[in-house]
């Protein structure tokens, strides 16, 4: 059986393929598109799926999207009876249902002269959430957890997951909403763009948590785990929020109302300065996120008493507070998939329905992230030989290098010796981390590094942190813990007696965005760090992504264009090294 999962409409668009329950492709549509959080119908990543499978739309069996308009009907009937909310809001939320429910004639437009016989399936948009993060988990079972902002009516939907089935016990229906709540503060902080709310992350460590009483009539907790919004401080239930999710790069209009700058003061305009109350205001909303996250996982814990959780939803991506669940919750188990937001939905609808038609019990686990497209050798060539021109008059000596320990030995006495490298190797990463595959790699020891990298490519505020890569033998040796993080889905203290050997990939609050690495998972990757090891005596990198404001590079083309416009000193592409001279 052959299904593909789709997240389409929404931001991050994405499709998978997954045959006879085995995952075989899973890529963004903004790898291809070239716009960040793309949004719409994601023909191009589609495509890709089709050929990694070597298939074609007649040999589906089933399109499985992670939407479903019948979702929750009654609670919606019930809310607008009920609230009557500004018409132009629920005419909107009916045309925009209507646009998306042609999946087959998409499906067909986008590939002319082919033919769909698969079912289309809509899984609920939490159920697939679920799915995403138990259903390819190590766990037989586990509490099942998805947050974020809104799907099909609902913001959150938790229960337990067994063998390969999923029993949702309850749900956050609209228009309460954690998600809601933290792109709406991120708002008023100053970041207007779509996926801001990481900056927020990044900033709150600067802070103190100066506002929680003010947080707390924002966000109110209830019996058995769940919390409602004090919807004086919001727009998106009464009024049309703009919206914009049709083929590019997705924004979301004004969500807090003017009684929000009445409770914590004025906002802060996009270009304005960060002040002191700016980053206590960040911290306060990390702190009263955290509150209502572990106030639900620990009525959970409570309630099932299993010790492994799944966790999905954008509020996944929570990395610092996916850190602490083992020091706030008795939780001693945790799975969050490399694409735990809404891109994820496409793996999560895949699975529920192979799950739902098939009488297998095996269980598919991912327990890496390399989904995408690679480019084979001659690609490689072809493209260095097509530039050969531009990068001599950009003063770049280019060789080939096929012995891999040399290859490897090379790019980390670079690395050592203060160079900045941009590594492009294998299948690319699924979901928005670098994790070894299209990474640019720096010197985790200099305390400088983190001003080159923003000087010479990354041009992003200076607040936000940088991640360490490191070999999973040595993490209890730097780290304040011992457990596999393989998709840098979580922030763990750096040992304090280590903090001043790593100054690049230690935040302020002497944290990092951990991320471990496996011979089996990536062996070049570990094969460079275990080189830099021998080297300096410290076993990880500093890992970013590898773009510069821009989605992270996908093909060749893309990675030499990176480096051709920014001041990156070595690009490894395969066996290929170009070095600028110095």
């Amino acid at each position: 059986m052959l299904i593909l999962g789709l997240n389409a409409y929404h931001g991050d668009s994405s499709a998978c393929i997954v045959r006879d329950g085995v995952l075989l492709a899973a890529a963004e549509e903004e790898r291809f598109r070239r716009i960040k959080h793309w949004a719409g119908f994601p023909s191009e990543a589609i495509r890709y799926c089709l050929e990694a499978a070597a298939c074609t739309l007649a040999d589906l069996d089933v399109v499985a999207i992670n939407q479903d308009a019948g979702a929750n009907l009654w609670k919606k009937i019930a809310y607008t009876a009920t609230h009557r909310p500004d018409l132009s809001l629920v005419l909107d939320r009916i045309r925009n249902k209507r646009e998306r429910a042609g999946v087959a004639e998409e499906l067909v437009r986008a590939f002319p002269g082919e033919t769909l016989r698969a079912e289309v399936r809509h899984i609920e948009h939490h159920l697939a959430h679920l799915g995403s993060a138990f259903l390819v988990s190590p766990f037989e079972e586990a509490v099942a957890v998805s947050v974020d902002g809104f799907g099909d009516f609902a913001s959150a939907a938790w229960g337990v997951g067994r063998g390969h089935r999923i029993e949702v016990e309850d749900k956050v229906y609209f228009p309460h909403s954690l998600g809601i709540f933290y792109q709406a503060l991120t708002q008023y902080l100053g970041f207007p763009n779509y996926g801001d709310e990481y900056k927020v992350m990044g900033l709150a460590p600067y802070g103190a948590p100066r506002f929680m009483a003010e947080m707390r009539q924002i966000v109110h907790l209830e019996d058995g785990g769940a919390f409602r919004l004090n919807l004086d401080h919001f727009r998106h239930h009464r009024e049309k929020v703009e919206y914009e999710w049709e083929n590019g790069e997705p924004r979301v209009g004004k969500l807090y109302s003017p009684q929000l700058a009445q409770l914590l003061g004025p906002a802060r305009g996009k270009d304005e300065p960060l002040t002191q109350r700016h980053k206590d205001m960040a911290h306060s909303v990390q702190a009263m996120y955290e509150e209502t996250f572990f106030h639900l996982l620990n009525a959970l814990h409570q309630r099932h008493r299993l010790d492994a959780l799944a966790l999905a939803g954008g509020c996944g991506m929570n990395s610092v507070a996916n850190g602490k669940i083992y020091r706030h919750t008795p939780f001693r188990r945790l799975y969050v998939q490399s694409a735990a937001g809404d891109a994820g939905g496409a793996i999560g609808a895949a699975f529920v329905a192979w799950h739902q038609t098939s009488t297998s019990t095996h269980r598919f686990l991912m327990d890496h992230a390399y989904w995408g497209p690679e480019a084979v050798d001659a690609e490689i060539t072809a493209l260095l030989d097509r530039q050969a021109t531009a990068l001599a008059a950009a003063g770049c000596t280019v060789r080939r290098i096929a012995d891999e320990s040399e290859l490897v030995r090379i790019a980390a006495q670079a690395v050592a010796d203060g160079r900045v490298l941009g590594w492009f190797q294998g299948r690319m990463e699924w979901g928005p981390r670098a994790l070894g595959n299209r990474s640019i790699v720096g010197d985790p020891r200099r305390a400088d590094m983190k001003d080159i990298l923003n000087l010479k490519i990354k041009r992003r505020e200076s607040f936000r942190p940088f991640a360490p890569s490191i070999l999973r033998e040595h993490v209890v040796d730097w780290f304040e813990i011992d457990d596999d993080v393989p998709f840098m889905m979580q922030v763990y203290p750096i040992r304090a007696e280590k903090r001043a050997s790593i100054p690049a990939v230690t935040h302020v609050d002497g944290s990092g965005r951990l991320q471990t690495v496996t011979r089996g998972a990536n062996p070049r990757y570990y094969a460079l760090i275990e080189a830099f090891r021998e080297l300096t005596g410290v076993p990880m990198l500093l890992n970013t992504s590898f773009n510069e404001n821009e989605p992270v590079v996908c093909r060749p083309q893309e990675a030499v264009d990176c480096f051709l416009r920014t001041r990156m000193d070595l690009l490894v592409m395969g066996d290929w090294v170009v070095q600028r001279r110095e």
